[in-house]
């Protein structure tokens, strides 16, 4: 088992030393962007169908807003970055970071939808005005976010760096008062539990704060067509597909975390370098992000 985790975490380096360093990413991104672009016509073709009321044709919509998103997910994206990086930085199960990776682009979907119907019932927004909106504003808010969890990933790995250094001395009564053995504050799991929640929740509120532009276009024209529900559900099927991409990246991010610590054997040095290995995948999240903020402002 060992082995397999370690040759998996090599192949998954060699994957990412070919995505960013021998161009691997860009003809990635070129083939995601052609496929959104037919995805895309596909899509308002079967938006003709549906209001015609041909047979199927609300099947057909949400497989092809479901293909969208899988394109979507796998050309450039802040999604990716914030799970992936997560999953490297911290030791999470497989089921929990593929479960925030679902959430997470589910969110983004009801974000879109949020975001749509407040436009046209409260503000009177069109098209523009929502794009306008999701780039100008949600889109840096989205990236500022994800450079705050990579620092606070940073800092987090920097506190454990000081606490166990050599020389260091630790208090391990948890908690629990010398005079009375009751204990006043949380033992160090129940702490574990509320950080995890809000990290969690910090996590999905990142990514669903930027809504998909194509998703915007979709519940648009699905209201002005009348045809609100199929544009709604078409919307949480391409928030499926997104998720389909976050969640293989998250495995992938488990797999290579696993296997490349697999042969370590614990210890004081073991710790400091899981530390090490958090404070390194959070200084790239919060690189990447601040590449994204500045490009969006």
């Amino acid at each position: 088992m060992r082995a397999a985790l370690l040759t998996l975490s090599l192949g998954i380096a060699a994957l990412a030393v070919w995505l960013w360093g021998f161009g691997g990413a860009d003809l990635v991104a070129a083939r995601a962007a052609a496929g959104q672009s037919e995805a895309q016509r596909a899509m308002a073709g079967a938006l003709r169908s549906l209001r015609a009321g041909e047979p199927g044709a609300l099947a057909a919509l949400c497989g092809l807003a479901f293909t969208y998103g899988v394109f979507h997910a796998a050309g450039p994206g802040h999604g990716k970055i914030l799970i992936g990086g997560y999953g490297v930085a911290r030791r999470v199960a497989l089921l929990k970071l593929s479960a925030l990776a679902l959430l997470s682009s589910l969110a983004q979907a009801a974000a879109a939808v949020a975001l749509v119907y407040a436009g046209l019932w409260l503000l009177g927004w069109g098209r523009v005005e929502m794009t306008d909106a999701a780039e100008r504003w949600f889109a840096p808010a989205s990236y500022a976010a994800i450079g705050l969890i990579g620092l606070y990933l940073v800092l987090r790995a920097a506190r454990r760096l000081l606490r166990d250094r050599p020389g260091h001395q630790h208090d391990h009564d948890h908690g629990v008062c010398a005079s009375c053995g009751h204990a006043h504050g949380p033992a160090p799991d129940e702490a574990a539990r509320v950080s995890s929640l809000r990290e969690a929740a910090a996590l999905i509120a990142a990514v669903a704060i930027r809504p998909c532009t194509g998703a915007l276009f979709l519940l648009i024209l699905t209201w002005r067509m009348d045809i609100v529900t199929a544009g709604i559900l078409a919307t949480f099927a391409m928030g499926l597909g997104t998720a389909a991409i976050t969640i293989a990246v998250a495995i992938a991010a488990v797999t290579f975390r696993e296997g490349a610590l697999t042969r370590l054997s614990g210890g004081a040095q073991t710790a400091r370098l899981l530390a090490g290995i958090e404070a390194l995948a959070g200084g790239v999240i919060a690189l990447l992000a601040l590449q994204l903020l500045l490009r969006a402002i």
